[in-house]
């Protein structure tokens, strides 16, 4: 199985001093799944927000952020996932559901594309507790 995480695990995880830095860690370290996995949005997610002071206790350099990035991708158990040849029709259908959101664009994007995977997505989210089908972990402090 592989583990697609969201953008807010993957901070979590960089920085030390993030407020939930213990729950990704543990995560992490207890893995279950094999293969964790960036796509499009989590990587520019995580370059754009990274960078963004005030979001981790640090704000490093563009390059510096790639260089985070990059090291992420340099574990063996990291892998990127591209959108399917169907993607956009079936994120299409995914957002004409009941109850969906404007807010919820990039979440349904992600929840989509772990679908289309067979992936487990992973967040420090509730939010995606709204999409049928998806297979979705959710990280809590204990």
């Amino acid at each position: 199985m592989t583990d697609l995480l969201d953008v807010n695990v993957w901070l979590a995880l960089a920085d030390a001093d993030h407020k939930l830095h213990a729950v990704a860690r543990d995560y992490w370290l207890k893995l279950d799944a094999p293969l964790l996995a960036f796509c499009r949005i989590s990587m520019l997610g995580f370059l754009r927000l990274s960078t963004q002071p005030k979001v981790l206790s640090f704000t490093p350099s563009m390059r510096e952020a790639w260089n985070l990035y990059r090291q992420y991708l340099s574990d063996p158990r990291v892998v990127f996932i591209n959108e399917p040849q169907d993607f956009e029709t079936s994120m299409e259908n995914l957002t004409y559901a009941p109850g969906f959101v404007h807010r919820l664009w990039t979440d349904a994007y992600l929840a989509t594309l772990a679908i289309a995977s067979g992936s487990r997505l992973v967040s420090l989210d509730s939010d995606f507790q709204t999409f049928n089908d998806l297979n979705f972990l959710q990280l809590t402090p204990s």
